[in-house]
């Protein structure tokens, strides 16, 4: 599958183009696209799933369902980019088109869809065009997902299906797009006595790069982004963005679910660079019990949303939070009060940076003594500014025994600490643990030990350390580069 990737989607193994000035250094193994850097800055987005179970209760809906019985009655979209804004999300996902075969748009290709007076995605579309026109920040983007498995079409089981699921797609991406995210799910549910059919997914894949070439593809195995194998918004200790796709499709022959939670190494693999994408995990999970809304659950608590955070996006994955619309057509209260609160915790713990003055210094083991190795043209101050593109690196070939002394202006209490790698040079650190000295007493040693960082590693200590210096060891596969380090104490008010 991997050569499908390369020949259908040639921007998606492209090395960015990397602002550093006069000189260049080279990127380690697959690299992200702008889209997939651009997707994964964003952090949190909005799932919505919202169709006919939304009123009858089911989380599967049979195919069967009259469309009568999708009747929002005060559907307002304008609301849920609204919301979405009030949470710092980045973008919005509708199911527009579930495993039922429910159209949320009145599609030509099917007879199982709403009326034109009912046209959800035209609604989303014009929401999302509006808070972005009228310059809403964060400006919002907009994505869509399409099951391939119709639960409620004629053709479903034909070969004739891949025309219209091909032409539903173009349908879709053409009248309503342009997309940031299409997301591709449930390829087949039916079981072993229930249709059996044979997705055409180069063409799918084709037909998408042909429609929108940076849209960002989700699937089991990306090319854009992968399942993190759990629907509990929880990557692995280790999570590597890349992954090995060689031979697959989104149906038969994918990664273990083991492997979709850790994505695959080089040294795991022991085999050629060459044969791992960067397809990095998008971690999904419902807000709520169900995927749809139904009136007897409830939203999990502003507590249960950090610990999601922090086990997805401080786990070097992207959050997609579902949060679905009620029969009204709107987020219900309950569901928006405990995002905005989310978003004002976020705040309160990331508010103040406590690394912002510090002193960092960088140094390699050799033999009988430590030597600073760092790259002049990328200093360690690099890693406590706040602009993007500049990183710190070290100089020579050196993958391990390198620590960053980060030296604090005054004694702090901390309880967590940030890194982050400057991944459009590729994903390089393999393992990490984090030490700290004591003021003034025989006390300190190893506080947290990890291995990959990626995008981003939030590292919480088990318990909050009064210090003014850590050190951070490092080894990687290559030459580490960094472009953040930050420190917090999530206690402080």
């Amino acid at each position: 599958m991997k050569h499908h990737h390369l020949r259908l989607l040639p921007l998606l193994l492209l090395p960015l183009a990397v602002g550093c000035g006069e000189e260049s250094i080279e990127p380690f193994g697959p690299v992200p696209t702008a889209e997939q850097l651009a997707w994964q800055r964003m952090e949190i987005n909005m799932f919505c799933h919202f169709g006919p179970n939304t009123f009858s209760g089911a989380e599967w809906g049979t195919g069967r369902e009259d469309a009568e019985t999708f009747r929002p009655r005060a559907l307002d979209c304008a609301q849920w980019v609204y919301v979405a804004q009030q949470a710092g999300m980045g973008g919005i996902i509708l199911t527009a088109k579930h495993h039922d075969g429910f159209c949320l748009w009145p599609s030509a290709f099917s007879t199982h869809t709403v009326a034109d007076s009912l046209d959800v995605l035209r609604a989303l579309r014009n929401a999302v065009d509006a808070h972005n026109n009228a310059g809403g920040t964060p400006a919002l983007q907009m994505g869509v997902y399409i099951s391939p498995w119709d639960r409620n079409h004629p053709t479903y089981g034909t070969d004739s299906y891949n025309d219209v699921f091909v032409n539903t797609l173009q349908e879709v991406h053409s009248k309503y797009g342009p997309m940031f995210e299409q997301w591709f799910d449930g390829a087949c549910g039916e079981g072993p006595n229930g249709k059996q059919q044979r997705y055409d997914w180069p063409r799918f894949m084709q037909t998408m790069h042909e429609l929108n070439p940076g849209c960002v593809i989700f699937s089991d195995i990306g090319p854009g982004c992968r399942w993190v194998g759990n629907e509990e918004g929880r990557a692995g200790e280790t999570c590597w963005s890349t992954l090995c796709t060689e031979g697959a499709t989104p149906s038969e022959n994918k990664p273990l679910y083991k492997e979709l939670v850790t994505g695959h190494s080089l040294s795991a693999l022991r085999s050629p660079l060459s044969t791992l994408s960067w397809v990095p995990a998008e971690a999904d999970v419902s807000i709520r019990p169900g995927w749809f809304w139904h009136p007897q659950e409830h939203p999990k608590t502003v507590d249960e949303l950090m610990e999601i955070y922090f086990n997805s996006v401080g786990r070097n994955g992207l959050l997609l939070l579902n949060v679905p619309p009620d029969t009204n057509g709107r987020i219900c209260p309950e569901d928006s009060a405990v995002l905005v609160a989310f978003r004002a915790e976020r705040d309160r713990i990331f508010s103040k940076d406590l690394a912002q003055g510090a002193k960092i210094e960088a140094l390699c083991e050799y033999g009988d003594g430590m030597k600073d190795k760092t790259d002049r043209r990328h200093p360690a101050s690099n890693l406590t500014d706040t602009a993007y593109h500049s990183y710190w690196t070290i100089r020579g070939k050196d993958t391990s025994h390198i620590i960053l002394v980060v030296q604090l202006p005054e004694v702090q209490e901390v309880d967590m600490v940030m890194l982050q790698e400057y991944i459009p040079l590729g994903q390089r650190v393999s393992k990490f643990s984090i030490s700290y000295a004591e003021p003034d007493v025989n006390g300190g040693g190893i506080i947290a030990e990890g291995t990959t960082i990626g995008y981003k590693r939030i590292v919480r200590f088990p318990f909050p350390i009064r210090t003014n210096c850590l050190r951070i060891h490092i080894h990687a596969l290559a030459p580490p580069i960094l472009n953040r380090i930050a420190i917090y104490n999530s206690k402080a008010q």
